[in-house]
């Protein structure tokens, strides 16, 4: 059973240089193989996303420019994440809920998926979700 102790902020590896800044996503570098990848823009500051939870799916969210918060919940703990920095990844493991708010101008979410979409993998309702955590 997965917790909110299962997840882990990623260091994404950049390479420097005067003419500006390097970061790459590769194979090893995340804790999963990706096979889907997407990214939120233009998000109202006063929009929510995300609420809701994987079944078997993994993601990484990176703030690739501005900001947001992510809150995640375990079904019993509950902890947020201000996300700000392209080079930090927040791996967000199966079975944990995720809200998305507090947008930033600007603020550009890239998400790397261990899977593609399948709507059978999502719990999208809150009380569904407590429920899967027994």
């Amino acid at each position: 059973m997965t917790t909110i102790q299962d997840i882990s902020l990623l260091k994404i590896p950049v390479v420097e240089d005067l003419s500006g800044n390097l970061a790459f996503v590769e194979k090893d570098i995340l804790p999963f193989e990706f096979k889907r990848v997407y990214y939120l823009f233009d998000v109202p500051s006063s929009a929510f996303r995300g609420g809701h939870s994987h079944i078997e799916q993994h993601e990484v969210l990176i703030a690739l420019s501005g900001s947001f918060e992510v809150t995640v919940n375990d079904g019993i703990n509950k902890n947020s994440y201000i996300l700000n920095k392209p080079n930090v990844g927040l791996h967000l493991p199966k079975g944990i809920w995720r809200e998305l708010e507090n947008f930033s101008s600007g603020a550009v979410c890239l998400v790397f998926a261990s899977d593609v979409f399948a709507e059978s993998d999502y719990i999208r309702d809150f009380n569904d979700f407590l429920t899967s955590k027994k």
